[in-house]
């Protein structure tokens, strides 16, 4: 099969290679194989290719933590409900950038009615990550406030049109008109150009000088404190990333006296078991608002697998919207 082989850790997207490589091992036990239709490319994806991001023990060393595709073998004792030719997305701990894949059949799900199954390669580590950070832990609820930063991002645009399916005020920050208009699109309720304005400030205004309940960041060190200074009673710090950093020095008076929360997961080292049970929560209460239209994949660009380095050069410009996909 034809696959992204990193040739030189720590390199420039010029690293990126499609090769041709061996197959990968017969599925094992509670695996199934896939032929890969699309694969989404994230912002993990570019730090595996820095050396900053390791694939797991025993995981592909190729790149891509999520594709879509059709079930071409399973392994021994893989639950009924899946068989060969089936259409489905999946999470991965590595491997998508090819034409074949090996995933655990608790990471798989079908690909959501009224959505093309190249659509669907965007839509497992993005669902995946908002629902297990902000929801399975932070527990967001109907009627409360949340504020993402990063809003067009594929995490962006996803957790936009989860939290407004269900009933919460989103506050989004992103770094141009576009972006923003992109994420008021998606139904976002304030969007704050974070060049050009205070988002402490204009969430102090918005909510009347409350705070928001949750904040989604990728972010980190270097917004640690006003992100602490932005969440109310009782609110919650989700971080995912750290594209400002990993220290920070902070006053944790506010974090005492308005009862906060500072919580920090990755999806890509979880367990298969962990990955299982998230999946099986996003089919349940995000996979519905996909089937009726309500949350949907917001595709920026496509490009050929032979064209990864490209693909790499765009996500790293921090110029799309939504997601960016490969095709084998």
């Amino acid at each position: 099969m034809r696959a992204v082989v990193i040739t030189r850790g720590g390199g420039p997207p010029e690293v990126l290679e499609a090769q041709e490589v061996e197959d990968p091992a017969p599925p094992g036990e509670g695996e199934v194989l896939l032929q890969v239709a699309a694969a989404g490319v994230n912002s993990a994806d570019t730090q595996q290719r820095h050396g900053r991001h390791p694939p797991p023990a025993g995981a592909s060393s190729y790149p891509g933590l999520e594709c879509s595709g059709t079930i071409l073998a399973l392994g021994p004792n893989v639950p009924s409900r899946w068989a060969v030719g089936d259409k489905v997305c999946a999470l991965l701990s590595g491997g998508g950038y090819a034409e074949k894949v090996v995933v655990p059949a608790g990471q798989l799900l079908p690909v959501p009615e009224g959505v093309s199954i190249t659509d669907a390669a965007g839509l497992p580590e993005v669902a995946c990550t908002v629902w297990s950070t902000v929801f399975m832990t932070s527990h967001l609820s109907p009627g409360e406030s949340f504020l993402i930063h990063g809003g067009s991002s594929g995490i962006g645009t996803c957790a936009i049109q989860i939290a407004k399916y269900l009933g919460i005020k989103v506050f989004v920050t992103a770094g141009s008109e576009e972006k923003l208009a992109a994420c008021k699109s998606l139904g976002a309720d304030v969007c704050i150009n974070y060049k050009t304005e205070d988002f402490v400030e204009r969430v102090k205004q918005e909510t009347n000088g409350k705070g928001v309940d949750v904040v989604l960041d990728n972010i980190g060190g270097s917004y640690l404190q006003r992100n602490l200074n932005s969440l109310g009673v009782d609110g919650r710090l989700f971080i995912i990333g750290f594209q400002g950093g990993t220290v920070a020095e902070v006053n944790l008076q506010a974090v005492l006296a308005r009862r906060l929360t500072i919580q920090a997961a990755g999806l890509r080292g979880r367990s298969s078991a962990s990955k299982a049970q998230i999946v099986s929560e996003v089919e349940k209460n995000v996979w519905p608002a996909v089937a009726a239209g309500k949350v949907k994949p917001v595709i920026y660009k496509t490009f050929p697998l032979s064209d990864a380095a490209e693909a790499h050069r765009l996500i790293e410009t921090s110029t799309h919207i939504g997601k960016i996909l490969l095709l084998p």
